[in-house]
């Protein structure tokens, strides 16, 4: 059975169909975003979360403004 055949019977065991059409996907898109945004929170590489990383990059870009404002 082909790759593309397969997924087209997975597919077609999600219910709701004929009610909710393509639409009937979006609960697994929101906990999937859920889960990855919950990752991204708690979840340590190395030492640090995604978050720890951005405000530090944010904070780091906003000193450089200021002291390419300042000069």
């Amino acid at each position: 059975m082909l790759l593309s055949q397969r997924v087209k019977r997975l597919l077609r065991l999600v219910p709701g169909k004929q009610r909710f059409g393509v639409y009937r996907f979006l609960p697994f898109f929101f906990v999937l975003g859920g889960a990855m945004e919950w990752f991204m929170i708690n979840v340590r590489v190395g030492k640090e979360t995604f978050y720890d990383v951005y405000r530090r990059k944010r904070s780091e870009r906003q000193y450089e403004a200021r002291m390419e404002k300042n000069e």
